[in-house]
């Protein structure tokens, strides 16, 4: 079993992560991702309420098409609230994260993982959110594992920023109501 909070220290900011383990290509089609992904007010009005710290660790490879469409969703959430300390982790320099953090018996990407401030597991969950899973299926064309190089359209893209939101909003909600938590901080 991982000690999260060990690991956790060895995780890198979303640029750092893109610059040592992206191409410049990689690069690019993050960063375009990046640019056509705007949070709606309340949802930026939501991340800014948060009252607990967030430690969230995100195992990703800048190669992967899931990835791109995804992880830059989180950088958006990390900038919304300083209550999310977010870290990148390269599934293939972190074999040991990787294995834990394995789906359906493989090593998939992306995986987040988030900690309360105190480094108690709160939630778990990749690789794909269910919008993104309804539109495969419905689909069933194209790769398994989309490349990055065209990005969905804007409608997905919405709908799996929702389900990222959610998903940190119950996180969030756990610490909130967490009695350790409220009897550590007096509310």
């Amino acid at each position: 079993m991982i000690d999260f909070a060990t690991k956790f220290a060895e995780g890198e900011t979303y640029e750092a992560f893109l610059a040592k383990h992206g191409t410049e290509e990689h690069r690019r089609r993050w960063s375009d991702f990046h640019a056509s992904v705007a949070l709606t007010a309340a949802q930026k009005k939501l991340l800014a309420g948060f009252e607990r710290d967030m430690k969230v660790m995100c195992l990703a490879g800048a190669w992967c098409g899931d990835c791109v469409n995804q992880c830059p969703i989180l950088d958006h959430f990390s900038k919304a609230t300083s209550r999310i300390a977010l870290h990148f982790f390269d599934r293939d320099a972190h074999p040991d994260l990787a294995g834990e953090l394995k789906i359906c018996g493989g090593a998939r990407v992306p995986v987040v993982v988030i900690l309360s401030e105190d480094d108690q597991e709160v939630a778990r969950f990749g690789d794909r959110t269910l919008a993104k899973y309804r539109s495969i299926a419905a689909s069933q064309l194209g790769p398994s594992c989309p490349t990055g190089i065209g990005a969905p359209p804007a409608e997905l893209t919405a709908a799996v920023v929702q389900e990222w939101v959610d998903l940190f909003e119950r996180a969030q909600l756990i610490l909130r109501t967490s009695a350790r938590l409220r009897q550590k901080h007096g509310d």
